[in-house]
């Protein structure tokens, strides 16, 4: 099997607008769910628990100290020292087309100075206020006219970008049917065979007259996450 894995170098942090520099660690946000214990008296000797709030937790970095990085690493202890919060954005590397945007306040900053002649570097911590937003960037998906399948298929609800799932009813005389996926950007699969846009896909085969087939449709293009349309094709008894 061939790995998805991504790498993770070139993470940047933002702080107020502008990247902080030289940075060799970069800590995203935990975001933990508090429980609340409501044991009772017919919790047949197990402790029972509700969620409670959500904490997002904190974000830290580590990196070499420039001093002369006056909008990032000098900003953020300036900001530490004056108690300000201010808008970090944790993006990951254009493969993984993932950000963090958070509010926080710089509660420790702190410059390393070893003497054995390491580098001089800085490590901060930030604490999130409120809810964190995680964003995964989707590819584009189907264009218009979306996908249209062989055999006279009825398909509903109507074909569209952003309804992921249909129900298609054929014939009970038919036993494959053919899709032709329309997209303007990325590359397009049809159970998993790579489909020109405008091109009918390869056969489907489709099961005994009564049964239900599953097919996908994905379009995915580079450093986007997938879009995945399910089509459930219902051959009539």
């Amino acid at each position: 099997m061939v790995t998805s894995a991504k790498s993770a170098y070139g993470t940047t942090l933002s702080w107020n607008g502008n990247d902080v520099a030289e940075l060799t660690e970069i800590m995203p946000p935990e975001t933990v769910v508090d429980t609340q214990e409501v044991t009772n008296n017919d919790s047949g000797g197990w402790k029972e628990f509700i969620a409670g709030l959500l904490d997002a937790g904190e974000i830290s970095c580590k990196g070499n100290f420039i001093p002369g990085d006056t909008d990032g690493q000098i900003a953020v202890q300036a900001d530490h020292v004056a108690r300000t919060t201010r808008t970090a954005i944790i993006t990951l590397p254009t493969a993984l087309a993932t950000t963090f945007t958070m509010t926080c306040i710089c509660t420790k900053f702190k410059l390393v100075t070893p003497t054995d002649g390491k580098e001089a570097s800085f490590e901060a911590t930030f604490k999130i206020t409120g809810e964190p937003t995680f964003t995964v960037s989707a590819s584009t998906g189907l264009t218009d006219p979306f996908f249209v399948v062989s055999e006279s298929g009825v398909i509903a609800p109507s074909a569209a970008n952003d309804t992921y799932t249909y129900v298609v009813t054929v014939l009970s005389a038919v036993t494959s049917i053919t899709v032709t996926p329309t997209a303007t950007a990325g590359v397009i699969t049809v159970d998993g065979n790579t489909v020109a846009t405008g091109v009918a896909s390869s056969a489907i085969t489709l099961g005994a007259a009564g049964s239900v087939t599953e097919a996908t449709i994905v379009v995915t293009e580079t450093s986007k996450a997938p879009v995945t349309y399910t089509l459930y094709i219902t051959r009539a008894a």
